[in-house]
């Protein structure tokens, strides 16, 4: 009889722990696609400010005004950098969407392109999508020859607020080469785009 007793008690406990793991997998609301969950409303860096105020009963606003008044404007600059380089990161994807080829005829392929681009924003979030492309094929064609032309000198230069033809000065290139050199890769980088 009490075999019997706590045979029926481990059973009954199992089908307790089986029946409450099954619950909640089913019709409730989760947090994919269509449940009313996901993400807070806004995008990028700015995703969730949109209501961070009022559900913080207004703290939210004086934090973020603190921390720019104890920075002394940084963090404003900060998140201002990070909405420039998220931006050109979006065009990027659009780009390459649009123009698959381009990658094939850097030798790449579009998540290291991709990748590298968002590597470069870090340091320089104006840095645009074509000119990333640029000093790529310009680092590609010319580093035989110049062997200090590399693509990341190419984009230190720019960087530092120098145009792609100045960088190329710098780096040994008298004008008619860069000039010569940017036409090239002009040209290139066109023919690469009608390519899908």
């Amino acid at each position: 009889m009490s075999k019997f007793l706590v045979l029926s008690v481990l059973v009954l406990g199992l089908a307790t722990g089986a029946f409450a793991q099954g619950k909640g997998h089913g019709a409730g609301a989760g947090g994919g696609r269509g449940s009313g969950g996901g993400p807070p409303a806004g995008t990028g860096v700015d995703r969730g400010l949109g209501n961070a105020s009022s559900r913080s009963g207004g703290r939210s606003d004086d934090g973020l005004s603190n921390a720019s008044t104890k920075s002394n404007g940084r963090s404003d600059d900060g998140l201002d950098r990070a909405r420039r380089a998220s931006s050109n990161m979006h065009k990027a994807d659009d780009d390459l969407n649009d123009h698959p080829g381009v990658p094939r005829a850097l030798h790449t392929n579009a998540n290291d392109l991709r990748a590298g681009y968002q590597s470069a924003l870090a340091t320089n979030p104006d840095l645009t999508f074509g000119n990333y492309v640029s000093a790529t094929r310009l680092g590609q064609n010319l580093n035989r020859r110049f062997p200090n032309v590399t693509r990341d000198a190419i984009l230190s230069g720019m960087a530092s607020g120098r145009s792609l033809g100045q960088t190329l000065q710098d780096l040994g290139l008298n004008s008619d080469e860069s000039k010569a050199a940017r036409k090239q890769a002009e040209a290139e980088i066109k023919a690469a785009r009608k390519n899908k």
